[in-house]
């Protein structure tokens, strides 16, 4: 076999190659491989971040498109449609740089910084999500946000694939007039317990800060160390972090003022 019969022999099996693998954008989306009931999915725990290093430049065009980012989510509430993206994105990199999990709580957003809290309701049979928006879409005119198949599942919406939903972020800045009647108000803390040991209240604390439930604080209150968390200042943020102590074993906090 001479130069040339080799060299076209090898261009066509890359060729024929390439025509027998399925391009990214050519691979079906659609949901886990694996069960998922409602019950399965946790609720993002709303707690303050700096903005993401990546997905926050503004303006910015998807498909000859301008899109701006809201300078603060503070006050957004929106009602309208939302879908739901699943195992095609899989593992990829999300607008935020974030690894996609679609068993996870996430979202995408065209508008709100990344990445904001929000409380997601379907408006057709009144479940509720709270999600952390972490990417950028969806790109269609009718459609107001683009949940995990996660969150999709705990809303009940999968089947059908699109709901209508009401979106309001958690933000923990200082409220507008319009924030009031959402807030919890102010200096509303949970408490997960009270012990008469400095040692075991310390040791409940550390263990909620590795999840994440943080702020977290140890006071000596009338005798007792209590264990506190907070401040939050709305009554979706109280309720996550409410559900996620239980989920985690622990007795239900209850709400105390500062």
């Amino acid at each position: 076999m001479n130069w040339r019969t080799a060299l076209v022999a090898a261009c066509t099996a890359l060729l024929l190659a390439c025509a027998g693998e399925e391009r990214p954008d050519e691979i079906p989306d659609g949901p886990s491989g694996r069960p998922l009931s409602p019950a399965d999915v946790r609720d993002a725990v709303p707690r303050p971040e700096p903005r993401s290093r990546y997905g926050n430049n503004s303006p910015y065009v998807v498909m000859g498109k301008t899109y701006r980012v809201l300078d603060s989510a503070a006050g957004y509430h929106e009602k309208g449609i939302a879908s739901w993206y699943g195992s095609k994105f899989q593992g990829r990199r999300t607008s935020s740089g974030e690894p996609y999990d679609m068993h996870m709580a996430t979202a995408a957003h065209k508008s709100l910084p990344l990445p904001t809290y929000a409380e997601v309701t379907n408006l057709e049979n009144g479940r509720k999500v709270i999600v952390k928006i972490n990417d950028r879409g969806p790109f269609h005119d009718n459609r107001i946000i683009d949940l995990s198949y996660g969150a999709a599942v705990k809303l009940g919406m999968t089947g059908k694939g699109t709901a209508r939903v009401e979106v309001r972020a958690i933000t923990f800045d200082k409220p507008s007039a319009t924030q009031v009647s959402a807030r919890a108000g102010d200096g509303a803390y949970l408490q997960a317990g009270a012990f008469r040991s400095r040692k075991s209240a310390e040791q409940l604390a550390g263990a909620l800060e590795r999840e994440h439930l943080q702020p977290v604080s140890v006071r000596r209150i009338d005798g007792l160390y209590k264990v506190w968390m907070g401040p939050f200042h709305h009554d979706s943020e109280l309720e996550a972090v409410s559900r996620r102590v239980v989920e985690l074993g622990y007795e239900r906090p209850h709400k105390v003022n500062h």
